[in-house]
């Protein structure tokens, strides 16, 4: 909570960050054995999303250096999860897609974490389900601010319009 002047109430503060790290982590877990690392699952959503994509991009986008994403691409290109088109302008450069195997694993662990949230959703009254559902803008807001770490500003792919699915 925060008054007109912008100060907040750090132990709110605190309970937000608390409550969206253990449902993070609650839903990384109920997954049960993930071959996945986070930076692994995330680049492969951001491949989806965006693809097809240069490397270089996609490391933009994560906020991450070239070399640190192509250590990230490299599993996945081994699981079979995402795949290589040259670029025809310029042969040097390839882009990055994800493939049938990227898209249904994601598609699964979509579905996977969606049910959690369901279950956890069927233990609230409606009421605290519409109060849940009337933060969802708000909460989008949080994520969106500023694109997030190595967005190029004013991408109208990052626009609060724009959420990723998933």
């Amino acid at each position: 909570m925060s008054d007109r002047t912008g100060q907040h109430d750090s132990a709110a503060i605190g309970r937000l960050r608390l409550v969206i790290a253990r449902l993070h982590r609650q839903m990384v877990q109920s997954l049960g054995e993930q071959d996945l690392t986070p930076a692994q699952l995330s680049a492969l959503a951001r491949i989806e999303q965006y693809g097809p994509i240069r490397p270089g991009e996609l490391a933009a986008l994560e906020g991450v250096a070239a070399p640190s994403m192509i250590r990230t691409l490299t599993p996945l290109t081994r699981a079979g999860l995402i795949g290589k088109e040259p670029d025809r302008q310029d042969g040097r450069s390839f882009f990055i897609r994800a493939t049938a195997a990227g898209h249904e694993r994601l598609a699964t662990i979509r579905r996977e974490r969606s049910a959690l949230l369901a279950q956890r959703l069927d233990h609230l009254t409606p009421e605290q389900r519409d109060l849940l559902y009337a933060a969802i803008p708000v909460l989008e807001l949080l994520v969106d601010e500023g694109g997030g770490p190595g967005a190029p500003a004013g991408d109208a792919r990052l626009s609060p319009g724009a959420i990723p699915r998933g």
